[in-house]
């Protein structure tokens, strides 16, 4: 696979005739009419969004993927992967979409893309977000239980049972007035560290490949996981957690 990334691509959003006049600035030079974005705005991050999507080509094949000004190509076998860059930048020319070539890698077994680990196992959570828990030490005030479910919320897909394994947390910042470190938080921030050093892994599912959902209620929490079958064995695809606010925890279970 290759991971590519677009040269200044704000400033390869060329901006209608009739809208350059709505983005123009004066200088020791004179009045000056830009005809590319210059500002990440909302309307510019959103207009880049489409270009890359309209370029890169046949975004419907799992060979290409784009978000923003970040692009992957993703090839099955390692001959084609070749002529399916090709493919790519062929596109990327006729639009006159340029690349920055030292945000480029070509010919990887894997790398980062928009946060996660691609590799051709599946998607990895960032060993760096893992590393800052694994890293932490025991909070001693409010703001240290913020960063640490912070950090925990940054990995919530990739973790079965979030919300149950922070909920102690969560209890903690619900006492503002009065911080207080408990052994019920201590037990489940060490379990926490020890789920974390495992490696944490979503697999990909096949094209009309039946999936399983399953739910997971407790008192303080909702939780449910998507996954594929091989064989006997269940793949996680997706984690999804959600803690209760008080008044969720009174509803009563649907019939």
């Amino acid at each position: 696979m290759s991971f590519l990334d677009a040269f200044q691509g704000y400033n390869q959003i060329r901006l209608a005739h009739d809208d350059q006049e709505k983005n123009q600035f004066r200088n020791r030079s004179g009045h000056l009419l830009l005809q590319c974005y210059a500002i990440r705005s909302k309307k510019c991050r959103s207009d880049l969004s489409k270009a890359c999507k309209q370029h890169v080509p046949r975004t419907d094949r799992e060979e290409y993927g784009s978000y923003i000004d970040d692009m992957m190509v993703k090839s099955q076998k390692k001959e084609n992967h070749k002529q399916d860059l090709q493919e790519c930048f062929d596109i990327l020319q006729h639009f006159g979409m340029k690349l920055n070539p030292t945000k480029c890698t070509f010919g990887v077994h894997g790398g980062k893309f928009l946060g996660f680990m691609i590799s051709q196992r599946g998607i990895e959570a960032n060993p760096e977000k893992i590393k800052a828990i694994l890293e932490m030490k025991p909070p001693r005030t409010i703001q240290e239980v913020q960063r640490l479910t912070g950090r925990l919320a940054a990995l919530n897909r990739f973790i079965s049972r979030s919300s149950d394994r922070g909920l102690p947390f969560f209890k903690v910042l619900k006492k503002i007035e009065k911080f207080q470190w408990t052994p019920q938080c201590q037990e489940a921030f060490e379990k926490l560290k020890e789920y974390l050093a495992s490696p944490l892994l979503l697999t990909k599912p096949k094209d009309e490949e039946t999936l399983y959902l399953y739910l997971a209620t407790s008192q303080g929490a909702i939780n449910a996981v998507l996954t594929r079958k091989e064989g006997r064995d269940h793949h996680p695809v997706y984690y999804v957690s959600k803690t209760l606010q008080r008044a969720e925890e009174k509803y009563p279970p649907s019939p």
